[in-house]
């Protein structure tokens, strides 16, 4: 608990400060909720003209859009700071994180704060909420426990895959993270639905780097769509799995981490 609170107190910090240029807030805010909007335009376009696209339908589509949007909200707004690892340690600016008695995973993630992720996430939310009121599925309060936990483990993996693929800037020595952009580019394809892509990409986003576990297999599951659907079930054991994993990498990372010298 006193970690939790620490985490936002340093958020809230950030967030104060940047409150003080009111303009620039709103200004970000409206690109990014247009940029949803520019999203469900094309996905409306598309549908237009293929009415079912391998057995999903628009609104099964804009709950997988609603999904993707929420957790990259949740990172955006409250650990936005781990994109700015790879210029902490090539600036060496990690140190003052190493000296205080507080996780430096944290110190790092709380660093920022992306005021384009609370647009992203009452985006998401409101995306998910029109796509759930357009779906057939019969809500039990079982369904619902259930959908709140895929909910949330499918942040947990989006973040995890942050974590450890900023963390690969341990072993880089660009002051950008290059490596975690380019991951970040490759989540977007988990908008969409697993089985349009050929088998390769298939094992990619499913199995290497699991971005499917993000939207696909979760909505998947709770849509009863696809004849994989019982592995959206799957979710917080693969949600377990790459929060684990990040830890690992980020220690492992931190552990051979020497300053940016003299």
């Amino acid at each position: 608990m006193r970690t939790a609170r620490l985490y936002l107190r340093l958020l809230g910090a950030h967030f104060r400060a940047l409150l003080e240029y009111e303009a620039d807030f709103l200004i970000l805010a409206l690109a990014t909720v247009l940029m949803q909007v520019v999203n469900l335009v094309f996905l409306a376009a598309l549908f237009a003209r293929v009415p079912v696209l391998n057995g999903w339908t628009f609104w099964s589509m804009v709950l997988m859009f609603g999904t993707v949007t929420l957790a990259e909200g949740v990172g955006s707004l409250f650990f936005e700071g781990m994109w700015n690892l790879a210029w902490q340690i090539n600036r060496g600016e990690l140190d003052y994180f190493l000296v205080r008695p507080y996780p430096v995973a944290l110190q790092s993630s709380s660093a920022a704060v992306g005021i384009n992720g609370l647009s992203n996430i009452v985006v998401g939310g409101l995306m998910i909420g029109t796509g759930l009121a357009h779906v057939d599925v019969v809500w039990t309060p079982w369904r619902v426990a259930l959908g709140v936990l895929l909910l949330i483990s499918s942040v947990v993996i989006k973040l995890s895959i942050s974590l450890a693929t900023n963390a690969a800037s341990f072993w880089l020595s660009s002051p950008t993270p290059l490596f975690a952009f380019a991951m970040h580019q490759v989540g977007d394809l988990a908008r969409f639905p697993l089985s349009i892509y050929p088998m390769a990409l298939k094992a990619v986003l499913g199995v290497a780097l699991p971005f499917a576990f993000i939207s696909f297999f979760p909505v998947a599951y709770l849509l009863d769509t696809g004849q994989s659907r019982w592995v959206g079930l799957l979710t917080p054991l693969v949600a377990a799995y790459c929060a684990g994993t990040a830890a690992f990498i980020f220690k492992r990372g931190l552990r051979r981490y020497e300053s940016a010298g003299n």
